[in-house]
């Protein structure tokens, strides 16, 4: 690999940690200003907002903390994986300790989810505390050049902290969404308090603009930082594929790899909403054209023409696009 190529790599890494450094202190300022509005909104009281405010980022802290040390374990036991090692998974193992050492990280624990469907994912709060789950319709159904493939994107994630990103951001939005849902809820079962305690505050008419604010914000914030949190998420799986053809040097392994696990229409059992985002392939299928801003991964056939190209070979013909397209 070249000198440019690498600096290239390692520059796609490093602004991944800006932009998530960036997107956790937006998330965090929107979280803040929902809860100052809904603090004053309500009561008419700078006080009683800045304790409202102050309350909702320690929720967002205390969620955070539990979820950076204890998150992967929700998540692997949701997902009903057992650790395997190299007695009982020998050819998983070789495969994921080669590509460890490709992308000089620590050995991360390998779990395997008995499901037929083919998926895998990473998770952890760093490359020193990472873990991979891969299905049995995975090791089954595909061979050891695409399984390298998709080793190489998930030991891409641990390398990047995409790991860490999606556990950290995920708290939050989930923290924004919970706070709005709470103040929704009270203004509408408890309107008549609401309104009383707006006309003993004293706020007056800024207290009104500002209990609509809260409104508009309780709303719009769990749709905006879902969205920005979907949009980068997206990104993250450009950049682990790219990284995965520079660990494995092939990118028909996991081009193949992709197309395979797209096109399997057996359902991931233990996948759900909460946990669709962390697979390599989006596990809940949709019906072709459903692609849109709320897409956890970006178009399959995107992503397949991003490795074609990256190996000099032109864009899949029509007649081969046709089963993919609308597939993420």
């Amino acid at each position: 690999m070249s000198a440019a190529r690498t600096e290239t790599f390692y520059s796609q890494i490093s602004h991944n940690k800006r932009m998530s450094l960036l997107l956790v202190v937006i998330i965090t300022a929107v979280l803040a200003a929902l809860g100052l509005s809904i603090g004053y909104g309500l009561t008419g009281s700078v006080t009683a907002g800045v304790i409202a405010m102050a309350g909702a980022m320690l929720l967002a802290a205390l969620l955070s903390s539990a979820s950076y040390f204890n998150g992967d374990s929700l998540v692997l036991t949701a997902s009903q994986a057992r650790e395997v090692d190299e007695t009982s998974a020998p050819q998983l193992m070789n495969v994921v300790r080669e590509l460890s050492i490709a992308a000089d990280v620590p050995m991360p624990r390998v779990y395997i989810i008995d499901d037929s469907a083919p998926n895998a994912f990473a998770t952890g709060r760093d490359p020193q505390h990472a873990s991979l789950a891969i299905t049995t319709g995975l090791l089954q159904k595909l061979d050891r050049e695409q399984l390298q493939g998709v080793i190489g994107h998930e030991m891409s994630h641990v390398r990047n902290y995409d790991i860490r990103f999606t556990l950290l951001v995920g708290v939050l939005v989930g923290s924004i969404a919970l706070l709005a849902d709470v103040f929704l809820r009270f203004t509408f079962w408890g309107g008549v308090t609401g309104r009383r305690g707006s006309r003993e505050g004293g706020g007056g008419g800024a207290q009104a603009i500002v209990l609509a604010i809260a409104f508009a914000l309780a709303i719009l914030a769990p749709i905006f930082a879902g969205l920005v949190q979907l949009a980068v998420s997206r990104q993250r799986e450009y950049l682990a594929d790219a990284s995965s053809v520079d660990l494995t040097r092939n990118p028909v392994g996991l081009e193949e790899a992709l197309a395979k696990i797209a096109e399997d229409q057996e359902p991931l059992e233990v996948a759900n909403r909460a946990t669709q985002h962390l697979y390599i392939v989006n596990p809940i299928k949709k019906l072709s054209g459903t692609q849109n801003l709320f897409s956890t991964h970006p178009p399959i056939l995107d992503r397949i023409n991003r490795l074609r190209a990256l190996s000099g070979q032109p864009p899949l013909d029509s007649l081969e696009s046709r089963s993919l397209a609308g597939l993420e």
